[in-house]
């Protein structure tokens, strides 16, 4: 006789060889970019070449593109790379600050979901790049008896190196299971009531414990190249959005909150302004005292706690500025939380 698996049911009427049945579930996938499984230069040479290796992030011809990457750019850049993860490291849990944040907010999420529906829905959450896989995460949700999942890319802005190869992943995964979950996938956020609230409540927060007000307040988004823009990817107009919607939540005047964008890779033109170079300006032009969110961010990560909180700090500072603040993402703040459910909970009608 075939054993019952724990949370499994044997069928009525079938023959006791028929395998068990799982309860059915609605699973919820969270997913975020990717964190390397360490800062030595094998775990970043891995998580490298399988993030610069996705078409949607570098679209040029294996025969042109790899040759570079992998006999220029992963013999050096993973040791660069490697310091940089290790000076914002959870040392205590071995781990990336991504991973631990993200932890944190599938468990959040999970929590106030099972206040709502009890058992009926499962959270997990997986990386587009390293670990846990997409696929190993939708494996298990399928194995925990999930015949419907909500995939849910934690980026409020659609981009295709970002929300479009979340999904690729997320469909290539099901595309392996013998029991096919039914699937939906959860649109970019960015104009979302909640969200933008959440966001306006994280500047308040900050301003208040300011002793001086700063002369302005720069959102840095990710940036992407220009051609990206020109062929039709919506990414900069959705940027541009957020920061007006939260400027208006706020009641500032315009001209109040800067939109730049950071994180500038090769020698294309990428979407301007560049932030390191705009927080020079802004010194140099006599603004001594900024304020710096990244709103694109669901998480803080490498180019939030090193690259904002380092690089482009610096960047001002020697241009002159005096007094930079960063704002934090948004993370596992419980407003962040309760945007997150709404999105979720809209995408779930129907299914439960």
């Amino acid at each position: 006789m075939a054993q019952v698996q724990p949370g499994a049911d044997r069928l009525t009427h079938a023959p006791s060889s028929h395998p068990a049945v799982m309860s059915p579930k609605i699973g919820v996938l969270l997913a975020n970019l990717g964190t390397p499984d360490g800062y030595d230069y094998w775990s970043m040479r891995r998580y490298l070449n399988e993030f610069l290796s996705d078409k949607r992030v570098v679209d040029l011809s294996d025969w042109i593109w790899q040759p570079i990457l992998q006999l220029v750019i992963l013999t050096r850049r993973p040791f660069a790379s490697g310091a940089n993860y290790k000076s914002i490291w959870n040392h205590k849990d071995n781990e990336s600050p991504l991973l631990t944040i993200t932890k944190a907010q599938t468990a959040a999420i999970a929590k106030s979901l099972a206040d709502q529906y009890g058992d009926k829905v499962i959270v997990d959450f997986s990386m587009r790049y390293g670990n846990p896989s997409t696929e190993s995460r939708v494996r298990n949700l399928v194995a925990q008896g999930c015949e419907k999942i909500l995939f849910f890319p934690l980026y409020p802005h659609y981009a295709g190196a970002t929300s479009a190869t979340a999904n690729d992943a997320f469909f290539a995964a099901l595309a392996k299971e013998k029991r096919q979950p039914a699937a939906r996938t959860v649109a970019e956020y960015f104009a979302d009531p909640a969200y933008i609230d959440a966001l306006a409540q994280s500047v308040e927060r900050a301003y208040a414990q300011l002793p001086q007000r700063p002369d302005v307040l720069v959102a840095s988004y990710h940036g992407m190249p220009l051609r990206y823009l020109m062929e039709g990817d919506p990414y900069h107009c959705h940027c541009a959005k957020t920061t007006r919607l939260l400027r208006e939540r706020l009641g500032w005047a315009a001209g109040s909150i800067d939109t730049t964008f950071q994180s500038i890779f090769g020698r294309a033109e990428w979407l301007k302004p560049y932030t390191v170079k705009h927080v020079a300006e802004l010194a140099k032009a006599g603004k001594k005292n900024i304020a710096i969110m990244a709103p694109a961010f669901s998480a803080d990560c490498i180019e939030t706690l090193e690259e904002i909180n380092g690089e482009i700090r610096e960047a001002f500072l020697h241009a002159g500025g005096t007094s930079f603040t960063y704002i934090p993402c948004l993370n596992d703040e419980p407003a962040h939380i309760d945007a997150l459910v709404g999105v979720i909970n809209a995408n779930l009608q129907g299914w439960i």
